[in-house]
């Protein structure tokens, strides 16, 4: 991570909690909380219509909240006296609202159509990108129609992404996504802990001779990346004969390091940019996404790309009171900081994103994880939930207990699709009946004296109780598609965004990983060769010990 060389001009933020809009909230919530679900579509006959919004075949029902007609009023007049709208006219813009780096934050451009004007200092950055999105296309157009050959003249079966942190929770939660639309006899695996199982496991059943990787690392020099890739040019090696010329025939880079690049023995013409605007958590539709193109082929990966558009158009221009991006950051701000609920399970009914909530951890914890405004000073509120959760309805087999019966209220984020990508008997209604199911029961649950009513002992019914009143959103869509996954994460994408900017804090920043990595390179020598002078802390230096011992140093 880069430093800003001069201190930022940073003007004052006004702390969200002093502004009359917030504490309006406050005093709402008071008058919320003794509300049940139950009451609140009792008393309201249209809920269910107004409080959902169509856009893009995404139907986004939010009338399970515990939310009034007022409560999403006063949320929407803090967004607007926070500058939200002009936050975001101003991240679309261009402008570096980044200021710990100095950075422009631009994910958008990466799936702006051409034509369209963006510019950074100056410079129109939209040609640039598609340069690259074409280098890409022609190399993974290569790979896939057997033209490009390996160091023995055979065709490529497997692509290995070699990255960590964004450079591989986004392409391989893609790959998981869209391996319906991958070329047959093409498979991406994803290599991203330095634990050596992870590498082993991922090639111990490949041919070298088959296997392309793709090392992602901006600069690389990250130890993690760098650590797994050496071992891959190794093995590569080892399995072709030990020629160095093998090397280029099978590894790619997305990196901006040219010079290191070329020294590892990747041919530069197949080394893909990005830029310093765009966050690893946000790259997944950069070059980061090579491997994905390389499977699904270009025409998908566009796709994604227009996906990720559609949801950048509909935030950018869309009012707050009808912009799902906004709307679903609105209803997460009002659980966590005004209902006390401290985490977020989102829960894909959807076996294609088995990754889903992994990619969100990142996207969501590591962008608003932060304790400190945008002006450095301390807040006096949460800020991002823990983010959690599986597929359904493995879940519904695993945690939904606790949703349902446990002490702490978890708001719900359910994901489902009208349509499945496979029709194999009754999965698809079953599968359906069970989402619906669960966000009724989560609201609505069942009372002592209806349990009783069904006849059961009057010493049971108290087990069986299901308090209701759990809050969950219902994102229903209409099918999975390349541009349906793109409208999903950017939907995801914005709605961190909204968050962020009313809690004043920078959410594309991540100092917050750094120290380990420099305490850990302190570290790795210590746990080798002469016995070191450890002044580490007691516990630190007694487990550096321990670890020797076992290793016989």
């Amino acid at each position: 991570m880069s430093t800003a060389t001069t201190a930022p001009s940073i003007a004052p933020v006004t702390p969200v909690d002093t502004r009359p809009e917030w504490k309006a909230l406050v005093a709402h919530a008071d008058k919320v909380k003794p509300l049940h679900i139950r009451q609140l579509f009792r008393d309201d006959a249209t809920r269910a219509q107004d409080l959902a919004v169509n856009a893009m075949d995404i139907h986004f029902d939010f009338s399970k909240q515990r939310v009034t007609r007022e409560t999403l009023q006063l949320l929407v007049s803090l967004a607007k006296a926070c500058g939200v709208e002009a936050k975001r006219d101003a991240m679309f813009r261009g402008d570096k609202i980044n200021v710990a780096e100095g950075r422009a934050v631009l994910h958008v451009a990466l799936r702006a159509p051409k034509g369209t004007v963006i510019k950074v200092d100056g410079k129109d950055v939209v040609p640039d990108v598609h340069a690259v999105l074409d280098a890409m296309s022609a190399f993974a157009n290569k790979i896939r129609s057997g033209e490009w050959k390996g160091h023995t003249g055979k065709r490529i079966k497997t692509v290995i992404n070699i990255g960590i942190g964004g450079s591989d929770l986004g392409p391989a939660m893609a790959w998981d996504a869209l391996r319906v639309w991958a070329q047959p006899g093409l498979e991406c695996r994803y290599v991203s802990n330095v634990d050596e199982n992870d590498f082993y496991e991922k090639t111990k059943d490949l041919d070298a001779a088959e296997t392309m990787f793709v090392i992602s690392s901006k600069t690389f020099t990250t130890l993690e990346t760098m650590t797994n890739a050496h071992t891959a040019r190794a093995w590569s090696l080892k399995g072709l004969g030990g020629d160095e010329k093998a090397v280029a025939k099978h590894f790619a880079a997305v990196s901006t390091a040219l010079e290191q690049v070329k020294k590892f023995g990747i041919d530069p013409a197949n080394m893909f940019g990005f830029w310093d605007w765009v966050g690893g958590r946000y790259s997944m539709d950069s070059a980061i996404g090579l491997s994905n193109m390389i499977a699904v082929g270009p025409d998908a990966f566009r796709d994604m790309l227009a996906g990720f558009h559609d949801m950048d158009e509909h935030f950018r221009t869309t009012p707050l009171e009808k912009n799902l991006p906004a709307l679903m950051g609105l209803l997460n701000l009002w659980n966590n900081q005004f209902l006390g609920c401290d985490t977020l399970a989102v829960l894909p009914y959807c076996q294609y994103l088995d990754r889903f909530s992994a990619y969100l951890q990142q996207l969501e914890m590591e962008s608003n994880g932060k304790h400190v405004q945008l002006d450095g000073q301390h807040v006096r509120w949460q800020t991002s939930p823990i983010v959690w959760g599986q597929p359904g309805t493995n879940g519904q087999h695993a945690f939904y207990q606790m949703i349902h019966q446990g002490t702490k209220i978890v708001p719900c984020d359910f994901i489902a699709f009208a349509e499945s990508l496979h029709n194999i008997g009754t999965h698809q209604d079953l599968l359906t009946a069970n989402v619906f199911a669960q966000a009724e029961a989560l609201a609505f649950g069942k009372t002592q004296a209806e349990i009783e009513a069904e006849g059961v002992p009057a010493w049971l019914a108290p087990h069986k109780v299901m308090e209701g009143n759990r809050p969950s959103n219902m994102i229903l869509a209409r099918k999975l598609s390349p541009r349906m996954l793109g409208r999903l994460i950017a939907f995801y994408e914005h709605k961190v965004f909204t968050m962020g900017a009313i809690w004043g804090i920078n959410s594309f920043d991540q100092w917050g990983v750094e120290l380990g990595k420099v305490l850990a390179q302190r570290i790795i020598p210590e746990l080798s060769g002469a016995k070191p002078d450890l002044k580490h802390d007691g516990s630190t230096n007694a487990l550096i010990n321990q670890y020797r011992a076992w290793r016989g140093r």
